[in-house]
């Protein structure tokens, strides 16, 4: 069947269309057509759009869990019920996202992904992203630390080689992560660099052999120092590098997210969310890799007071960041559509409206909230 959306502002990566409309067939993006020169036919579906924005889906390349489910619990449940939660949100696609944990626990949590991706009807996971167990203990956040370690091919190679594996997160100073960096690019797994106190040198080998993420940057490494640049400076100045940034006005003073976007640009700023399993629930007490994480007017602790992820959607932060930046809803979305895309090298596929893309198309209204989403051509949500 197909579909025909039309009176909406159609946002692609260079320029806002009005007189625009968009057709949908067989899941994909067939055409973007000015009023006038395509017509609807009797048997589309027309979807009017007056008044919205529309875009291609958000992408979330980082979130543990929401509306109460968590990747490691590795349960068939896990993954639709984020899916669909996300939905809402205007996410099309997203990385599950681990916490360093025991092996097993590790395997079980990958096992319930290739048993459930399938399932969801929400949002496509596209692969997992392992945040650690290869990280450091200096700055661990709410990684539990019994469970942090360094590199072992024997454990990882396995990981790699699953066809599950998206996105790995490590410490890049640790003894083995510049072999892992090159083995998992063989597989043509991105490696990121997070919960490290790498130094501006040890960040730039890194790079050079192939890492091309900061994992929410600022936080989880050591602090920038105008003689001791550090990951975050490395990160900052170095135009191979995506920058993940969480932007709940709480990880990151609205200044500082300002400051970050300026120096990468929205072509390599990644809106993210590091959503843990309490996003969408009330305050109250949650488990985050096994430990009692305090929920709090929206903000999560550890019982330490390290903050615990956080409880953000991704279409908040896109609002939170056109306010805190200063900058347009068209600036402001690439950095959560077309540059995780690339980050991830599926921009031919998603991420953007372009004739041939999957239809994963989200509806916003004037006040940036989303209305309806459709991933592959198909509607998921409807705002009542």
């Amino acid at each position: 069947m197909r579909i025909f959306i039309y009176n909406g502002t159609l946002i692609t990566p260079t320029r806002s269309l009005t007189g625009y409309s968009l057709i949908i067939e067989d899941g994909k993006i067939s055409a973007l057509v000015p009023d006038g020169e395509a017509e609807p036919q009797p048997l589309d579906r027309i979807i009017d759009a007056a008044g919205m924005y529309v875009t291609a889906g958000l992408i979330d390349m980082h979130i543990h869990g929401c509306a109460g489910a968590d990747t490691m619990d590795a349960s068939p449940e896990t993954l639709p019920a984020m899916s669909s939660f996300l939905a809402a949100h205007g996410v099309t696609a997203f990385l599950p996202t681990t916490i360093s944990s025991p092996a097993k626990a590790l395997t079980s949590a990958m096992a319930a992904y290739r048993a459930a991706r399938q399932s969801c009807q929400g949002a496509r996971p596209l692969g997992l992203h392992l945040e650690g167990p290869y990280l450091n203990p200096l700055y661990t956040g709410a990684q539990p630390v019994s469970w942090l370690r360094k590199p072992d091919p024997v454990e990882y190679e396995a990981w790699l080689a699953s066809g599950d594996v998206r996105v790995i997160t490590l410490a890049p100073e640790l003894d083995g992560a510049l072999e892992l960096i090159r083995v998992a690019a063989q597989f043509g797994i991105r490696t990121a660099a997070g919960h490290s106190d790498a130094t501006y040198e040890r960040a730039l080998q890194a790079f050079d052999n192939g890492l091309s993420i900061a994992v929410h940057t600022f936080n989880g490494m050591a602090p920038l120092h105008h003689r001791r640049p550090g990951l975050v400076g490395a990160a900052l100045s170095d135009d191979r590098i995506y920058t993940e940034l969480i932007a709940d006005g709480v990880h990151l003073h609205p200044a500082v997210l300002r400051l970050a976007v300026k120096a990468k640009g929205v072509e390599r700023t990644l809106l993210m969310t590091d959503a843990m399993r309490a996003t969408g629930l009330p305050d109250g007490e949650y488990d985050l890799g096994g430990q009692n994480i305090q929920v709090k007017g929206g903000v999560a602790l550890t019982s330490t007071g390290n903050l615990a992820g956080s409880t953000l959607t991704l279409d908040a932060a896109v609002r939170n960041a056109m306010q805190f930046c200063e900058l347009s809803f068209a600036e402001v979305v690439r950095m959560a559509t077309l540059t995780p895309a690339q980050a991830l090298g599926i921009e031919a596929q998603k991420g953007q409206l372009l004739p041939g893309a999957d239809a994963d198309v989200v509806l916003w209204d004037g006040n940036f909230s989303v209305q309806r989403t459709l991933v592959g051509g198909q509607t998921v949500f409807v705002r009542k």
